[in-house]
């Protein structure tokens, strides 16, 4: 059943559970990781330089950062997204990230849905919408293009779900069409379309084929973080393939080695828990990461200063990072020396 057809008792009940099932950790890849223990930062014990002035700065969407992180995508649509959604870009705003939309196709069905005005708390944020491919060929630019108009995001997420859908005993299954749908976006929005798996990862093959299409910013969303295919079979919405692929994927660092050729300006999310895991993804090319469930997780804990506590702290090891790699900013980063174990390597085009 497509997101525009399906009732909206049926997607409130999912996002619902979506929140509930990703305060936990039951919703992990079982045996598969990002490989980003895999980047190995090589220490400077000379970086000369004072933590003080390093510059944890970056545009990415069109927008500047004040550090390189993004409160990716986890919900909208029911009430308790509402509060969530507010509370989170409220901190986006006074920390200078990114901030992140779930799925905006209950606003599809509802104009009123909630979770999703967040601009009178978050002025000056980057703030990021979000449809899927499916939903968005299926609605029509147009009103995609109204989304953006009637929320004042600053960029549109197209997100890839595949292996999400697939699995559903309502899901899509009817993947036709994607590669134009996008084309139409980048072409017909006035902010700019970033393309997004969920937790499969992206691959060399198909961030070429976006680039043809006009496309400038990725999102690779790669394995090891939230498995949304193990998400679907813990709600029971999933036939017996949902165990079978729990584990499906190309791993966060992985799908950064197979983007990092491309002209592509790529966040990297997928079980970014920390700001070392930051750091190594900014050294593999990534211009950002986006961190979702531990944010969820530190706001379930400790409400709003629970969730500022743990950014503030990402943040701050982002900066170590930076200082013990001799990297006086991002750009610095990105182009400081790694060393790539074995089973990352395997990844590289």
């Amino acid at each position: 059943m497509s997101d525009t057809t399906a009732k909206p008792s049926t997607i409130e009940s999912r996002k619902d559970d979506h929140l509930e099932l990703c305060s936990t950790e039951k919703v992990t890849f079982k045996a598969k990781s990002n490989l980003l223990e895999q980047v190995e930062l090589i220490h400077n014990a000379l970086p000369d330089l004072s933590i003080d002035e390093i510059n944890l700065g970056t545009t990415w969407a069109g927008k500047r950062l004040k550090a390189p992180i993004v409160i990716a995508a986890m919900t909208g649509g029911v009430a308790r997204a509402a509060e969530i959604n507010r509370d989170l870009a409220s901190i986006a705003n006074g920390l200078g990230l990114g901030f992140g939309f779930g799925s905006m196709r209950p606003l599809l069905g509802d104009p009123n849905s909630l979770g999703y005005q967040v601009r009178d708390v978050a002025p000056d944020a980057l703030i990021i919408g979000n449809i899927g491919v499916v939903q968005a060929r299926e609605a029509g630019t147009e009103k995609i293009r109204a989304l953006v108009e009637q929320t004042g995001v600053d960029a549109m997420v197209v997100h890839l779900n595949p292996s999400m859908e697939v699995v559903q005993f309502d899901g899509d299954s009817d993947f036709r069409g994607g590669l134009a749908t996008i084309e139409g976006l980048v072409s017909t929005l006035s902010v700019p379309v970033i393309v997004k798996e969920t937790g499969c990862g992206l691959s060399h093959s198909v961030g070429k084929r976006l680039v043809e299409a006009g496309v400038e910013f990725a999102d690779c969303s790669g394995a090891g973080g939230t498995s949304w295919v193990g998400v679907e079979a813990l709600r029971e919405r999933a036939d017996s393939a949902g165990e079978t692929f729990w584990d499906w994927g190309i791993p966060t660092a992985g799908s950064l080695l197979q983007l990092s050729k491309l002209p592509l300006k790529v966040c990297a999310t997928g079980g970014i828990k920390n700001g070392l895991d930051v750091a190594r993804s900014i050294a593999l090319g990534a211009s950002c990461a986006g961190i979702a469930r531990p944010v969820l997780q530190a706001w379930v804990r400790g409400g709003k200063d629970g969730a500022i506590e743990y950014l503030t702290r990402v943040i701050r090891e982002v900066k170590i990072a930076m200082l013990l790699t001799g990297s006086r900013d991002v750009l610095a980063l990105q182009n400081s020396e790694t060393i790539l174990g074995n089973d990352l390597s395997k990844w590289a085009p």
